[in-house]
C-alpha cells in the first residue's frame, strides 16, 4: 500500500520534498514596497459557507517534533494562522500565540538578509499600527481565528515565488542539526517499507489532514506511529519499527493528503479513497458515483449506470482499462491515528464485473409497480440498514464496500438490519424503502452464485416472481393480498391487518395466516362478484404454490423472503390497477 502511495506521488508530480507542504489560505495580507499596508483580501471560494481559501502547491513545513523540538516556540513559516500572523482573536493575548507571532516576524527578518522580497511583510509585522488596522479587518470580514494567512505584494503571492526555497532548506537543516533529538541523517540505516532503499528512517512520521470529520484531529493523524512500548520490538525505538525514510514518508502523505482532498468520499464515519494504474475519465469511473452521498448524487448518475452495465455485458469496456487496475482505501480516525479499515486491489476487469453484478443483483421494481426503481447508490443502501447514516459504525461500511468492489456475499448481519427496518416501516405506513428490499433480493441472489447455483434457475426476479416457489416468499405473497383484500371490502379501518398482523405473521406464519385466511372469507362476500374472483384466483394460486402447507416458523433468511414476497405482491397489484386506469381512460 505504501510503495503505490509513493507511486501515485510521482506519477502525479507531486511535490513530495520533505519540508514542503500545500496548505490553504483563506486570507492575503497586501503591502507595498515599502511595507506600506494596503489591507486584506479573501481568496477561495468566497461563496462558499464553509471557505477554506486558495491551496497553495508548495509552502514551507515543519513537522510536528520540529515544532517543539529545542525547548522554543516555533511555527510555520509564510503560511499560518491568522491568531499568529496577526494576533487575532479570543487567544492572541497568551504567551504562546505572541511568542509564535515574534517567530513568525523574526524569521521573515531573517530570511529577509538573503530574499529581498521578504522585507516588507517584516516591516508591516513590526508596526503596532498595522498590525491593528489588520486586526480590524479581520473582524469585519469575520475571519475565524484559525484561517490561513498568507504575504502579497504587488499582486504577487510570496508563497507562490521559489526565491526563499533555497534559504528554506538551509533553515530546515540548521533547526534538525541544533535540536535535542537526531536529525533524520543520524538515524540508523535501514530498508524504507515504502521505497525499498537503504535509507535513515524517520523516527515519527507526518500527519494526515482530512480526517477530522471521521474521527481524525483538525491537527492531522498519523498513519505510522508506535509512541507506546507495547508497539515496539527487537529493541527498536519510535518508527524504527516500520522503517520509512524521510523521503518515502513525505510522498506517502502527499498522496494521501491529495487523495483525501481531491476523492475522498464521506461515507458514514469513514473516508474512502481510491485512483487506478492509469488514467480514467470520470464517465468511465465506476467507483466514483458509486462511492457519491445523496447530496452528490447527479442528475445523469443513473443514466451512467445503465450505460456502464451496458457496455460490460457487450464487451464495449473502453480500450486501455482492460490493463488497468483500482486501488481503494477506506479510513477513518482514532485518537490521532489514521485507522485503515479496508484495502482493495484489482484489475479492472474484475471491478467491471463486480460493479455490474452489485446494481444487477439489487435492481428492484418500484413500490407503485410501475417500473424499476433507480439503481441504489452506495450510501443508499447504507441507509437501508439504520434508521439514520449516523447510526453506521465504520467496521459495516467497509464491509459492505467490499460486497459492492469485491463481488462478496452480504453479511447476515445487514440483512437482519434491513428486515427489522423494513418491518417497522410497514407497521408504521411507512412508503418502502427501495434499497431496502434490493438489498434482501441481492443477499439471496449471490447466496445462491455462491453455492453454484443457476441464478436463472432461482426465479427470484426484481419483480414479482410467481414461480419462486420458497414457502416463506409465497406466504408474503399471502399476506399482502389478504391485506389488499380487507382494505377493497372495508375502506379505511384504521390499524388495518398489517399494522396487527405482520410481525407476528412474518416470524410465524401457520400461526396467523391460516386465522386470517378464515376472516378474508368474510372480506370477499363484500366485493362485487367479478372482483372477489379475481382475489379468489389469486389467493388460490398462492396456495397451490404453498402445496397447502404452511411453515410454523421462519429464520431470517426466510423472513426477508416473507418481506420480499409481501413487497413484490403490492407492488404488482398496484401495477395491475394503474394499468387498468389507464386503458379505461384511454
Amino acid at each position: 500500500m505504501l510503495e503505490l502511495l509513493v507511486k501515485y506521488a510521482r506519477d502525479h508530480d507531486l511535490d513530495a520534498e520533505p519540508g514542503f507542504k500545500p496548505r490553504y489560505a483563506r486570507w492575503a495580507i497586501m503591502v507595498d514596497s515599502k511595507g506600506r499596508y494596503l489591507g486584506i483580501v479573501e481568496l477561495g471560494d468566497v461563496d462558499a459557507p464553509r471557505n477554506r481559501g486558495a491551496l497553495f502547491s508548495k509552502c514551507p513545513d515543519l513537522s510536528h517534533g520540529e515544532l517543539i523540538s529545542g525547548g522554543e516556540t516555533r511555527c510555520h513559516f509564510l503560511v499560518e494562522s491568522a491568531e499568529t500572523v496577526g494576533l487575532y482573536g479570543k487567544g492572541a493575548d497568551s504567551d504562546k500565540a505572541r511568542a509564535k507571532h515574534e517567530y513568525f516576524t523574526s524569521t521573515l527578518e531573517e530570511a529577509a538578509t538573503e530574499v529581498p522580497d521578504l522585507a516588507p511583510f517584516a516591516v508591516a509585522l513590526r508596526d503596532e499600527s498595522t498590525l491593528t488596522r489588520l486586526r480590524t479587518d479581520l473582524e469585519t470580514r469575520k475571519a475565524r481565528p484559525t484561517d490561513g494567512v498568507t504575504l502579497s505584494t504587488d499582486g504577487v503571492f510570496i508563497v507562490e515565488s521559489p526565491t526563499w526555497h533555497d534559504w528554506w532548506r538551509r533553515r530546515r537543516a540548521a533547526l534538525a542539526a541544533g535540536s535535542a533529538g537526531k536529525a533524520v541523517e543520524d538515524s540508523p540505516l535501514a530498508f524504507c517499507i515504502a521505497t525499498g532503499r537503504r535509507s535513515p528512517s524517520l523516527s515519527t512520521h507526518p500527519k494526515i489532514e482530512g480526517l477530522s470529520s471521521v474521527g481524525g484531529l483538525p491537527t492531522g493523524d498519523v498513519l505510522i506511529g508506535f509512541d507506546k512500548e507495547a508497539f515496539c520490538s527487537y529493541g527498536l525505538t519510535q518508527s524504527a519499527n516500520a522503517a520509512v525514510s524521510e523521503q518515502g514518508a513525505t510522498a506517502y502523505r502527499a498522496a494521501l493528503n491529495e487523495l483525501i482532498r481531491e476523492r475522498g468520499h464521506r461515507i458514514a464515519g469513514t473516508m474512502i479513497v481510491h485512483w487506478f494504474s492509469r488514467r480514467v475519465e470520470p464517465e468511465n469511473d465506476p467507483l466514483g458515483w458509486l462511492a457519491e452521498s445523496m447530496e452528490q448524487q447527479t442528475a445523469n448518475a443513473d443514466s451512467l449506470a445503465n450505460k456502464f452495465l451496458e457496455s460490460v455485458r457487450t464487451g464495449e469496456v473502453p480500450m486501455g482499462l482492460a490493463q488497468n487496475h483500482y486501488y481503494a482505501l477506506t479510513l477513518s480516525g482514532a485518537s490521532g491515528r489514521v485507522m485503515v479499515r479496508d484495502w482493495c486491489e484489482g484489475s479492472f476487469d474484475s471491478l467491471a464485473v463486480s460493479i455490474a453484478r452489485w446494481f444487477e443483483d439489487l435492481a428492484i421494481v418500484n413500490r407503485y409497480g410501475d417500473g424499476n426503481a433507480p439503481h441504489p447508490k452506495f450510501t443508499a443502501v447504507l441507509g437501508a440498514l439504520v434508521r439514520d447514516l449516523a447510526d453506521l459504525s465504520p467496521p459495516i461500511v467497509a464491509t459492505m464496500w467490499r460486497v459492492a468492489v469485491r463481488d462478496e456475499p452480504f453479511p447476515l448481519s445487514a440483512l437482519a438490519q434491513a428486515v427489522r427496518r423494513a418491518t417497522v416501516d410497514v407497521i408504521e405506513d411507512r412508503p418502502a424503502n427501495h434499497a431496502r428490499y434490493a438489498l434482501m433480493k441481492a443477499f439471496h441472489l449471490r447466496h445462491a452464485r455462491l453455492k453454484g447455483e443457476d441464478v436463472e434457475d432461482n426465479a427470484l426476479d426484481t419483480r414479482l416472481s410467481p414461480a419462486f416457489r420458497a414457502p416463506a416468499y409465497q406466504c408474503g405473497r399471502l399476506m399482502a393480498v389478504m391485506s389488499e383484500l380487507q382494505h377493497r371490502a372495508l375502506g379505511d379501518v384504521g390499524a388495518g391487518l398489517v399494522q396487527r398482523y405482520y410481525a407476528a405473521a412474518s416470524a410465524t406464519p401457520a400461526l396467523v395466516l391460516g386465522r386470517l385466511a378464515r376472516l378474508s372469507q368474510f372480506h370477499l362476500g363484500k366485493l362485487e362478484p367479478a372482483l372477489a374472483r379475481w382475489y379468489e384466483t389469486e389467493l388460490a394460486n398462492i396456495w397451490a404454490s404453498l402445496d397447502d402447507v404452511m411453515p410454523p416458523t421462519l429464520t431470517l433468511r426466510e423472513q426477508s423472503l416473507f418481506a420480499l414476497g409481501y413487497y413484490q405482491q403490492i407492488a404488482a397489484m398496484r401495477g395491475n390497477r394503474s394499468s387498468q386506469q389507464r386503458e379505461g381512460r384511454s
